[in-house]
């Protein structure tokens, strides 16, 4: 009896194991399909990765808080990033559908007709963004028009063309402002889409420029380069176009060599070297980058700064990291006029010598405005042309022969009175030599 009694318990124990095993390894399956499930949605969640199309970025985190003002609009928002900011409320009303309704009655365009052609556009439109819009179809499509069609008035109007002369209706400062919030990477439309909008709005208008002439007409002063771009060059946007004005000329035939890795590294500023026997002259080239070291000369295109020159600066910058991080040359060319410029004395040299035209007035927002350019930003390839014209500067100022004039400058003339102290002692040393030398010529 004892050992069937101890049968049955045994096999009771058996079968509660066995149920505990089933019972876990059911949990452990459950575990691993919620587990399934949720990678599964997660990268379904995931955003997609940037089309080849992306060229519109919001500005880096780390760029922007270096100087947040010069990346933001102040009175009106172009595509979606800025799109719905308070702030920019009351221009939308003011000038934004003022200046559409303008466009609707100028051009007599049918809407209907015109929506069709931005709503089959739209997903280009979008995939041109580094981060994707909330807005509906109909919003988006919305607010490309709008924006779109005041971007052509604007330009028709302030380019003084044709039947649109005579309608200004924004005040200088107003109009300087718009100007600069148009030349903001957050704040553009494609291309494209404003280039279409134009040519069927004026398809009929055989005495209009192309867009592509209109928008160099407007922002030539900009850049005090002439500017005439290869019709067959592709324009992203407008921030792409006053980049693409910059460069060399050569650099639509061909990509001037870059080195990876390498860095440029200029060790002494404008006022050392020209204490070490440097002379700086103004460049005869109209191209921004154009620098060029020989024979003890170092020639620099004229710099103008104003009071919006950083911005334009920092979001060509913001550009050239987020989409040309391998074809920096703006990036390029800021990094050796932070390396020249460290001190007043450095400005002044480059004053003096009409290299930089100082529109901020003071020396010292010059300075910072030019050093604060290179904050947070990232070079993996650069220009070898500057690699080999920081090395020549650099050998030049070591130099022994050199580097003693640039200590005898340093220590000795470097203000009218050390240098008067230091004729003085010189005169002062020869007339005893002199004494001393006649005085033994005398005994002898």
């Amino acid at each position: 009896m004892k050992q069937s009694a101890t049968g049955q318990i045994q096999a009771t124990a058996n079968d509660l194991i066995i149920n505990v095993d089933e019972n876990s390894e059911s949990q452990m399956e459950h575990q691993d399909r919620v587990l399934a499930n949720d990678i599964a949605k997660m990268l379904e969640s995931s955003e997609p990765p940037l089309s080849p199309e992306c060229c519109i970025y919001k500005v880096p985190t780390d760029l922007r808080k270096v100087n947040e003002k010069a990346y933001t609009p102040e009175v009106i928002s172009i595509g979606p990033f800025h799109h719905g900011d308070e702030r920019l409320e009351t221009m939308e009303k003011l000038i934004k559908v003022t200046y559409f309704k303008r466009f609707m009655q100028k051009t007599l365009l049918n809407v209907e007709k015109l929506e069709s052609i931005i709503r089959n556009r739209e997903a280009d439109v979008r995939h041109c963004y580094s981060h994707p819009s909330a807005l509906s179809s109909d919003g988006y499509v919305k607010m490309i028009l709008t924006d779109a069609s005041f971007i052509i008035v604007f330009f028709l109007t302030y380019c003084k063309t044709n039947e649109w002369m005579g309608e200004y209706d924004l005040t200088p400062r107003l109009i300087s402002t718009i100007r600069r919030d148009i030349q903001l990477l957050e704040n553009q439309l494609p291309f494209f889409v404003i280039d279409k909008i134009y040519n069927f709005a004026f398809a009929s208008h055989s005495n209009l420029p192309s867009f592509t002439e209109l928008a160099i007409k407007f922002f030539a002063r900009s850049n005090s380069r002439e500017m005439s771009l290869d019709p067959n060059l592709k324009i992203r946007h407008f921030v792409d176009l006053l980049r693409t004005s910059f460069l060399p000329q050569s650099i639509s035939q061909r990509q001037p060599q870059r080195n990876r890795g390498q860095k440029v590294t200029l060790l002494y500023t404008a006022s050392q070297l020209h204490e070490a026997g440097v002379k700086f002259k103004v460049s005869s080239s109209n191209c921004l980058f154009d620098l060029k070291f020989t024979n003890g000369v170092l020639e620099i295109p004229q710099f103008k700064l104003s009071n919006n020159t950083e911005s334009l600066f920092r979001n060509l910058m913001a550009l050239e990291q987020c989409h040309y991080p391998f074809d920096g040359y703006f990036t390029d060319y800021i990094c050796v006029l932070n390396f020249l410029i460290d001190t007043p004395k450095d400005m002044d040299l480059l004053v003096r010598k009409r290299i930089l035209v100082n529109g901020l007035g003071n020396s010292n927002a010059v300075i910072n405005s030019v050093n604060n350019l290179w904050r947070q930003i990232f070079i993996s390839e650069v220009n070898s042309d500057y690699c080999h014209l920081c090395k020549d500067l650099n050998t030049f100022y070591e130099d022994p022969r050199h580097s003693w004039k640039a200590t005898l400058r340093r220590d000795y003339f470097s203000t009218p009175w050390r240098t008067a102290s230091t004729v003085a002692t010189i005169i002062f040393m020869v007339l005893t030599f002199t004494q001393t030398v006649c005085s033994i010529i005398s005994l002898w």
